[in-house]
């Protein structure tokens, strides 16, 4: 049978997992499970163990032993670059039984999640050449008897927590950039989305990863997520999620001043001048808004549109939600799945009302979605938004798309600026002066001009004011989980102090 075929079947009986630890796979034993349960098909699909703080050190253990003693920290780029390359092939070759777990636990379209994992696999690609070219520097501007070298070391043991709505690109955004470093990883995925981390230590130690330097434990924030930022023997943590539980990892991780990696929330602008191509930049903000169901920290949700346009393109943007294939997740024709948690069920819709008790004009959606199974919103246009409104100020999470018009170029700034987040941003113009005057001036760590939600392994990401701290991806990515060191070598013989 054709494997993508025979994926397409939801499974007769959830798949058990157990969490990894130095190598090694340990069953729930005693533990308990959480039970996932598909949010496009409301049938259960996972379980995961419930892991304690013991099994949190025991993780911590083996990822410190695999650092001290050099199995991975030590040996040459070369070499680490090889077990990155060979992750890659065999995440290319496992493409349709990654994408299938990642679409059952999360409820994005099978397309997408095929996708991702491709890019994925261009990740360890790229992060196995930035471990070959990671390096110092040479300072020989010191005087005839002095001679300085800068250096890079790996940081130690990184305690990674990720998400439920990317729960393997963020993934890949993080791991084989650390790993190009030469550090060690702790991972904690969502409790709701945990099966791809734990497919990924199996690809990893098939690629030759030497054991504990890629571990896994399974379990809740509040007891494996706190416990790991307020652990004392991790050097750091990178957290992606909410900027609310990104202010507890700031209190958690003074303990030992560990570092600290965060992306957190966005309120993301998408600026549409009426000189753009106004058909392209409907489409764009269309899939802006629509991509994951706007589950997604730079989802563009504020459209900050010409005035003298705003009422005709509003209507191209609904006319582009209205066509946009919503339901079963694994259809490949499906664009937009299902609501990834029941909470976030409930806070979408909660904000579509309170978008309406505020006065905002519906334009489009608002409503469920029902397919006889599973949770689904309709794609929602609101008009009408000032900046005063929840729907313009806080984020959503959601498929729900704020239109606030603006009449120069100024204003249209202002308001791209007018919120306590600054991770990413769209601008969409055929005049380049525009275009790099709005990108230079609007605050924010993404930015693309004509196109939205593009990008690769080579650019970094990361955002400004309450949107996170530091960046991943690129070679910037590699360099944030490094120490710089200076060695200050003397030459010949020491002038004597004491005579």
């Amino acid at each position: 049978m054709d494997q993508r075929a025979a994926t397409l079947a939801l499974p007769e009986t959830p798949r058990s997992f157990g969490f990894f630890v130095d190598g090694q796979t340990i069953e729930a034993g005693p533990r308990g499970h959480f039970e996932r349960r598909s949010p496009g098909h409301d049938v259960p699909v996972t379980r995961m163990p419930k892991c304690t703080k013991a099994d949190l050190d025991m993780a911590v253990a083996a990822a410190r032993r695999a650092f001290e003693d050099g199995r991975w920290s030590r040996i040459p780029a070369v070499e680490r670059a090889d077990v990155l390359l060979r992750a890659a092939q065999i995440l290319r070759r496992r493409t349709e039984e990654i994408a299938y777990w990642e679409t059952l636990e999360n409820g994005k379209p099978i397309s997408q999640a095929r996708a991702e994992v491709g890019g994925c696999a261009g990740m360890f690609e790229y992060a196995a050449g930035a471990a070959r070219a990671l390096h110092g520097d040479a300072f020989n501007n010191l005087g005839e008897g002095m001679f300085g070298v800068v250096t890079r070391e790996p940081i130690g043991v990184v305690g990674l927590i990720t998400p439920w709505n990317f729960p393997f690109l963020i993934l890949c955004e993080r791991v084989p950039y650390i790993l190009a470093a030469g550090c060690t990883i702790v991972a904690k995925p969502s409790e709701v989305t945990s099966a791809t981390t734990l497919l990924l230590a199996e690809v990893l130690a098939e690629a030759g990863l030497p054991a504990g330097c890629y571990n896994v434990v399974t379990g809740s924030g509040s007891t494996v997520g706190q416990a790991m930022t307020e652990h004392a023997d991790i050097d750091m943590v990178s957290f992606t999620g909410s900027t609310a539980v990104g202010r507890r990892c700031v209190a958690a991780a003074a303990g030992n001043f560990k570092k600290l990696g965060l992306e957190l929330g966005g309120k993301n602008p998408q600026i549409v001048f009426a000189d753009a191509d106004l058909e392209d930049a409907a489409d764009g903000v269309a899939f802006g808004i629509g991509f994951n169901t706007g589950q997604c920290c730079v989802s563009g949700s504020r459209l900050i549109v010409e005035r003298s346009v705003a009422r005709d393109f509003e209507a191209m943007v609904a006319a582009k939600l209205a066509k946009a294939k919503v339901g079963d997740p694994l259809d490949p024709e499906t664009q937009i799945g299902a609501i990834t948690t029941t909470a976030q069920n409930d806070t979408i819709l909660g904000y579509i009302a309170n978008g309406k008790q505020e006065g905002a004009r519906l334009v489009c959606g608002g409503d469920r979605l029902d397919f006889g199974r599973g949770q689904y919103i309709a794609p929602t246009l609101f008009g009408d938004v000032t900046g005063t409104m929840a729907i313009a100020r806080e984020e959503i999470f959601g498929p729900v798309l704020a239109v606030m018009p603006f009449d120069t170029m100024e204003e249209a700034i202002a308001i791209a600026n007018d919120t306590v987040y600054g991770l990413a941003a769209s601008v969409w113009t055929k005049n380049i002066d525009k275009a790099l005057t709005v990108s230079r001036r609007v605050r924010a760590g993404r930015f693309w001009v004509n196109t939205t939600l593009a990008g690769g392994p080579e650019l970094p990401i990361g955002g400004f004011k309450q949107s996170g701290w530091g960046r991943e991806a690129g070679i910037y990515g590699v360099e944030e989980y490094t120490q710089v060191k200076s060695v200050h070598i003397e030459i010949g013989r020491r002038q004597p102090w004491v005579g």
